[in-house]
């Protein structure tokens, strides 16, 4: 299976679990990304239900493969050792990237 095959698109005002990507700063060569999930409709955060991590990829224009930029891991989620939701620390699921790419 393709990842095209498995990333969706859909409206990300009525859709908690819809990435959003913000480019935050942009000179020529380098861009600050921003990725959140559940911007506008937050995202549950129990031991349940949960985001675990997300993963950034950049197709350059002209390009044919992608590259994986990177991953950002959310490690709490109100689990302790008193057992699930029972602890008030918990990751939000906003996650930054800093991009460099020299210009063709």
């Amino acid at each position: 299976m393709s990842l095209n095959e498995i990333i969706r698109t859909d409206d990300w005002t009525k859709e908690k679990h819809v990435p959003v990507i913000e480019i935050l700063e942009k000179s020529e060569e380098t861009a600050t990304i921003k990725v959140t999930v559940g911007k506008e409709i937050p995202h549950p955060n129990t031991t349940e239900h949960h985001i675990k991590y997300v993963d950034l990829y950049f197709l350059p224009e002209g390009e044919q493969f992608a590259y994986h930029i990177g991953r950002q891991e959310f490690g709490t989620h109100g689990e302790s050792t008193k057992g699930p939701n029972t602890s008030d620390v918990y990751t939000g699921p906003i996650a930054y990237f800093v991009l460099t790419s020299s210009p063709s």
